[in-house]
């Protein structure tokens, strides 16, 4: 008598676990229908809702119609429990692949965002270094004028100064936009490292001299002299650091970099740069956060020292795309060193390097006097025809001006057709030159060249 009861209380409750079977793979079996991309699924969805309809019916006919045993009714009950794991586990990667498809989708749109930003300042960088660079043209050509009082030269100066700020800013900005997009690639040519040394020391080498800091650059051990890579990604990375250091360092103060070649296989060297600074320092805490985009320790004084902030994120990047890595060691008020390692390709016509700047302000001061020294023999451009092609009346305009101060007479086409169309109808000779904008409507500066 128990063991019917057993047997009947077993099957009404498999019965009741069946019905909420077909109930669940009803709702999930509807979910795939309403999915893009599971056309073939759709056509086996209905199998096993006919399976589950039949397991329920021999439940139904054995509870009311047989004479179930204790082993049957197990099997049956057992058989319940099963199903409803695989209908459990279905829902689970269904839940999953919707989850997936929902970052994928996510993520396609970021990258649709992406590319859409970088087009934005793409375009953008176009339409504001435009006028930009004929802010800082026009300020250029007013300069020039002799009968400026000492006082307006002064605010012409600050403008220029302020312009050119602006513009470095700018293409910070499109510099970041270019790596996150990864636009921005490496050229792989021969360079000599004493000339990237020596321009670097005369750079960081005349700040320091208009700071009143001191500058000191040497090499350590005989590095080769030539490397293959890209110099001017190199002298970047350099001259951000050191640009910092220069700016966040007073009188009297010091800046210095040493070189060193501390690796070399038969196809790659190993450099490193070590830059050092007594300036104000870092916090420790703040040194994770270095080479973020946007970020100053102290916010406060980005009006002090101004910056976009995208200068260290930047050549971050740019040591990571040569396979390299950076250090930084600071101590609040005491100055900061930075080390550099970076890898270059080896170049086959390389010996030792044989000289170095000793003193920035030194390498500076020789770099004016040779270019005092250097006598240029005197040529006339009076007479010479140029066609410009260029698209903004005020950029034309500067150009104008700026030819006309060597008394070249000019012509100009507002696009590239026109440029076209100018020249092959002028006679032979009739211009020396042609002076073609890249970015122009109706034909472009490249295909006009063409």
């Amino acid at each position: 008598m128990h063991g019917n009861q057993l047997c009947q209380a077993i099957i009404i409750a498999g019965s009741v676990l069946m019905v909420y079977d077909i109930h669940r793979y009803v709702g999930y079996a509807r979910g795939l229908l309403h999915r893009d991309g599971w056309e073939r699924e759709r056509q086996v969805l209905v199998v096993p809702i006919v399976l589950l309809v039949c397991f329920l019916a021999g439940y139904l006919f054995e509870g009311l119609m047989g004479s179930p045993t204790l082993t049957v009714a197990c099997i049956l009950a057992g058989g319940s429990i099963f199903v409803t794991c695989m209908i459990l586990f279905l829902e689970h990667v269904t839940r999953r692949i919707g989850e997936t498809e929902r970052l994928a989708a996510e993520l396609a749109a970021a990258e649709e965002s992406s590319r859409a930003k970088s087009s934005f300042l793409s375009t953008m960088s176009h339409e504001i270094r435009t006028p930009l660079n004929a802010v800082i043209g026009l300020n250029d050509l007013s300069l020039k004028d002799p009968d400026l009082t000492p006082a307006m030269r002064d605010r012409l100066q600050k403008i220029d100064g302020s312009a050119r700020h602006l513009l470095s800013l700018i293409n910070d900005v499109l510099d970041m936009s270019r790596i996150e997009s990864g636009q921005m690639s490496l050229s792989v040519a021969p360079f000599s490292l004493e000339e990237v040394q020596d321009h670097v020391c005369s750079v960081i080498g005349s700040q320091c001299a208009t700071k009143g800091l001191e500058y000191r650059c040497a090499v350590i051990g005989q590095p080769d002299a030539r490397y293959l890579g890209d110099a001017t990604k190199l002298s970047q990375v350099l001259i951000n650091i050191l640009g910092n250091s220069v700016k966040f360092t007073e009188a009297p103060g010091t800046i210095s970099t040493t070189v060193e070649q501390v690796g070399a296989t038969q196809d790659a060297r190993t450099l490193r740069f070590t830059l050092s600074d007594t300036g104000i320092g870092m916090d420790e805490s703040y040194i994770p956060r270095l080479f973020g985009a946007f970020t100053q320790e102290d916010a406060t004084k980005t009006s002090q020292y101004g910056g976009s902030g995208l200068g260290m994120a930047i050549t971050k990047r740019i040591v990571e795309m040569m396979d390299g890595s950076i250090d930084v060691r600071s101590t609040k008020g005491v100055g900061t060193t930075i080390t550099v390692v970076v890898q270059l390709g080896a170049c086959e016509e390389a010996g030792p390097m044989t000289a170095c700047c000793e003193s920035g302000e030194d390498a500076a001061r020789e770099a004016h006097d040779e270019a005092e020294a250097v006598v240029r023999e005197e040529v006339s451009l009076t007479g010479l025809h140029v066609l410009v092609a260029e698209d903004v009346d005020v950029n034309a305009e500067i150009l104008a001006a700026v030819l006309d101060m060597e008394g070249i007479s000019c012509e100009r086409a507002i696009n590239g057709q026109e440029a076209v169309d100018r020249f092959a109808a002028s006679e032979p000779g009739r211009f020396d030159a042609v002076l073609m904008d890249v970015r122009m409507p109706v034909m472009d500066g490249l295909a006009a060249t063409r």
